[in-house]
């Protein structure tokens, strides 16, 4: 279970400097924040952060921006960067179903959704980050060449990604049902939190990627 009622969070949130407070101003204009012509690559549900900060380390040629909508498991990004900044990440604390708001057509390269909320009852799955509405969105901000890569240990959720891929209308690159098990993908791997105490239970990981098809 996520946290999220840390007492201050928000406030603590607002007057951080790697939390973008008013990303909608930064729509069309990323590659100017970060003062370099670097690809955009963006988390939805970025959790506390290890996988974004351990990418952003390792490519210091890549433009990061995390999303996470609870202030207190951000917070707990926000501390580690305190700790080890990273010139070429920031964060935003919102909602997605609003991310047409924040970027513009083509201004994203790659999406990454880790082991995102199932929301599992049926009437809730247009809010899943994998629903046809959600890859509609994914639609507008990427590249034309741009992918969106999803890992889970969700079986069902897994199911449903794989179909909603399909009837968006967008390619499936690959897909694999015991990622830690398959070498060729599960090569430069990098693990979440989630996913280290998933995999540590016996769980297998579940992942895919999907490109756009060409307009």
């Amino acid at each position: 279970m996520r946290l999220r009622n840390i007492p201050g969070s928000r406030e603590t949130i607002a007057e951080n400097p790697w939390c973008i407070q008013q990303p909608e101003q930064l729509k069309g204009n990323w590659h100017s924040f970060f003062k370099n012509e670097h690809p955009i690559h963006i988390e939805i549900g970025m959790g506390k952060g290890k996988f974004l900060m351990t990418l952003a380390r390792q490519n210091p040629d890549v433009n990061y921006i995390g999303i996470e909508k609870y202030s207190s498991v951000l917070l707990r990004a926000l501390q580690k960067m305190e700790e080890k900044p990273l010139d070429n990440l920031c964060f935003i604390r919102m909602d997605a179903e609003t991310i047409c708001d924040i970027f513009c057509e083509g201004e994203v390269d790659k999406i990454y959704l880790n082991f995102s909320d199932p929301w599992p009852k049926d009437r809730h799955a247009k809010r899943r980050l994998t629903s046809r509405q959600f890859f509609a969105r994914y639609h507008q901000i990427l590249k034309k060449d741009g992918v969106v890569e999803f890992k889970t240990d969700n079986s069902d959720l897994f199911d449903f990604s794989l179909e909603e891929v399909k009837e968006a209308g967008w390619n499936l690159d690959f897909s694999t049902r015991d990622l830690h098990h398959d070498a060729a993908l599960n090569e430069g791997n990098i693990m979440t939190e989630y996913e280290e105490r998933f995999s540590s239970m016996g769980n297998p990981i579940y992942k895919l990627a999907a490109s756009r098809k060409k307009d």
